[in-house]
């Protein structure tokens, strides 16, 4: 690809864009360019731009984004072919748990969430198709890192933001490691309370029909109502059975 083939402008514009997220809402001219490394005149300029066309709200010193932006991820998400096949499976899943069921896949460090049917709420956040999670503390994202070669998922670890989350969250990059080593030997990986104090979620992979990984399906329950073994006997099972189910629709 020609160098003249690509629009910098607009490349300037989507890292803008990146530049929020749930840790940083709200963000100033400088804020913008200090995180993206453009010059204040370029990240005013992509700023005002999305201010303009309604993809940003500017109340004279902080921007946030406002909903339009979710027309950009939301669509992309839903035209997915892995979103859509697996929709009515999480659905038909979800009922049968009395729980809420996830599918996603990774994005470097994070897992993005493709596809969920929820039943009730056990985490203190809302999570729809386009959610972010760090991938190294989430049941999802485990499973994941399990999927890929051992130098890739470590090195995808030693990039991760390590700070915990609760007060159970793993902190040392070998321990982490270790957990993601036995998602891969298991088939399966679970987590107790690492992201949020009284959750627990556990999660396989998702395979296609040639064996190839394609995402992860989990399932969150609360502490007060699931035990661990309760996880293994009854919603693993669960699980697997729409592992097998997927694999045989999954090209």
């Amino acid at each position: 690809m020609n160098k003249t083939d690509i629009i910098s402008s607009l490349a300037k514009g989507l890292h803008v864009l990146e530049a929020f997220g749930s840790e940083r809402p709200r963000l100033s001219i400088s804020q913008v360019s200090e995180a993206t490394g453009l010059d204040r005149a370029t990240a005013r300029r992509c700023l005002l731009t999305l201010h303009q066309f309604g993809y940003a709200h500017h109340d004279g010193k902080f921007f946030t984004l406002t909903p339009r932006v979710l027309r950009l991820g939301v669509g992309a998400l839903a035209a997915l072919p892995l979103a859509q096949v697996v929709q009515p499976w999480l659905e038909q899943l979800s009922e049968k748990l009395g729980q809420s069921t996830s599918v996603a896949i990774l994005d470097e460090t994070e897992i993005v969430y493709l596809a969920r049917a929820a039943q009730r709420k056990v985490m203190s956040i809302g999570l729809m198709p386009g959610s972010r999670l760090p991938a190294h503390c989430t049941s999802l994202g485990r499973v994941l890192l399990a999927a890929l070669p051992e130098k890739e998922a470590r090195a995808i670890v030693m990039r991760s933001n390590l700070a915990p989350r609760t007060s159970f969250s793993l902190t040392d990059p070998e321990e982490i490691f270790g957990r993601i080593e036995a998602a891969r030997a298991d088939g399966y990986a679970l987590i107790d309370q690492e992201v949020e104090t009284g959750l627990r979620s556990i999660a396989v992979p998702i395979y296609s029909a040639r064996g190839r990984v394609v995402g992860a399906l989990n399932t969150g329950v609360s502490t007060t109502a699931v035990s661990v073994d309760d996880l293994l006997s009854i919603f693993l099972p669960a699980l697997l059975k729409v592992q097998g189910a997927l694999r045989s629709v999954l090209t």
